[in-house]
């Protein structure tokens, strides 16, 4: 009996402090990120390995956010390319004002959004603001820098929008969009810089 109560107490400890290290940061009410993400063809860019998987770069990407939401992957499929997915907003989507508003949650790779009528903002500004994105860290430093990210963050991150193939027939393609909804409308994200501003 002592031994279960030694294992929940840990348990407990264990899960509050990784709930305390990832709490949310908050900020006042107004525009942190202005820009929308820049895109550009990958002209000339071939196919390379990572992970064990074909990348093709689609488009070069370049994104300045606040984080909405994370949601980490460790068993399901595309998690040992993808360990993570960032729902990231900018313009209205990263007024505290208005996410104030929103539920935001992610998971089995979706993010969602939930709000009471009126709505903060269209739908469709929601869609054209904001994303789920796939990250897949070039190496080990993104990576770090990916783990200690929390909601609230306004992030930098650069590299490339890539389609995904696997020697055992799994594929995963990129949306090239910020105005699509759904079923392949999030971007696969090669980060090759990523850094923290806030």
């Amino acid at each position: 009996m002592k031994r279960m109560l030694y294992v929940l107490v840990i348990l407990a400890i264990v899960f509050g402090w990784r709930d305390w290290a990832q709490r949310a940061i908050e900020h006042p009410p107004g525009v942190l990120v202005p820009e929308g993400p820049m895109q550009s063809a990958a002209e000339g860019a071939k196919p390379f390995e990572f992970a064990g998987y074909s990348l093709q770069p689609r488009a070069v990407f370049e994104i300045r956010a606040r984080v909405l939401s994370r949601e980490d992957y460790r068993w399901s499929q595309g998690a040992d390319l993808s360990p993570m997915d960032l729902a990231l907003g900018w313009r209205q989507m990263s007024d505290q004002g208005v996410l104030d508003r929103i539920d935001i949650s992610q998971g089995a790779r979706w993010y969602y959004t939930r709000y009471e009528h009126p709505s903060p903002l269209p739908d469709r500004e929601i869609i054209q603001q904001s994303a789920n994105i796939h990250m897949v860290p070039a190496d080990a430093l993104v990576q770090q820098r990916l783990r200690s990210i929390r909601r609230g963050h306004i992030i930098y991150a650069r590299g490339f929008l890539v389609d995904a193939k696997h020697p055992s027939g799994f594929s995963w393609n990129t949306s090239l969009s910020r105005e699509d909804a759904g079923d392949g409308a999030c971007e696969l994200f090669y980060v090759e810089l990523l850094n923290i501003e806030d």
